[in-house]
């Protein structure tokens, strides 16, 4: 198998493993959202009142969560696209241009940004959200079990598995958009390098027909 087929392979898998991973974004947050009326749990803070042991919750914007819910869906666009625009090309045999793997490069390395941009914000807000319950829990899972918000109406149960999900499917996102970075990379190279050849080819020929018409013009 030729260097050209092997990164096209490893592309469309990592598109396709890429398009999975934004589902384990987009569902469990959604989800979450619906779970709490709306409200984002990332960044949010609160106090614990004594007299009937309630969460006074200080909402962090709805934003934080919106951002992942809004790149995944964008990274879960991208993969289908590109997974079928790269089976496309593995079908009829042919090859992506320089100006395509170009634009692969920059689009890989803008998603690679906003997935780990993405990652972070889930990772550091879930762990404020936990600092604030583990106060009065000892792990931030026992929640699920309690009532902690009635004034918000809020559903605790699933938070924990759902951003627990989330977080996973943010870091191997940024894993799968890094390695599609560099897959793109090294197939602009390999064209970079193929051009380069045939400038150099072309050279030679010009050369050497020059000298071959030289010796002729000399005898006339």
């Amino acid at each position: 198998m030729g260097l050209s087929n092997l990164l096209v392979l490893s592309q469309v898998t990592t598109y396709i493993l890429t398009l999975l991973l934004s589902l384990c974004i987009i569902i469990p947050i959604f989800f979450h959202l619906h779970d709490f009326k709306g409200h984002c749990l990332l960044f949010s803070n609160g106090t614990w009142r004594e007299t009937d042991g309630q969460f006074l919750v200080s909402w962090a914007s709805q934003g934080f969560c919106d951002y992942n819910l809004t790149w995944a869906s964008v990274s879960l666009l991208i993969a289908l696209i590109q997974t079928y625009r790269f089976i496309a090309q593995i079908c009829r045999g042919t090859e992506s241009t320089f100006l395509s793997a170009f634009f692969d490069v920059v689009l890989s390395i803008f998603m690679s940004m906003a997935a780990m941009a993405g990652a972070l914000i889930i990772t550091i807000g879930y762990q404020i959200w936990c600092n604030a319950i583990m106060l009065r829990f000892e792990a931030c899972e026992d929640a699920t079990s309690n009532n902690i918000d009635k004034e918000d109406e809020i559903d605790t149960r699933m938070f924990y598995t759902q951003f627990g999900t989330a977080q996973f499917g943010a870091w191997t996102s940024w894993v799968c958009w890094v390695g599609l970075s560099m897959f793109s990379l090294l197939k602009l190279c390999k064209y970079h390098q193929q051009e380069n050849i045939r400038v150099s080819m072309a050279r030679v020929r010009a050369q050497l027909t020059r000298n071959q018409w030289s010796p002729v013009q000399n005898e006339s």
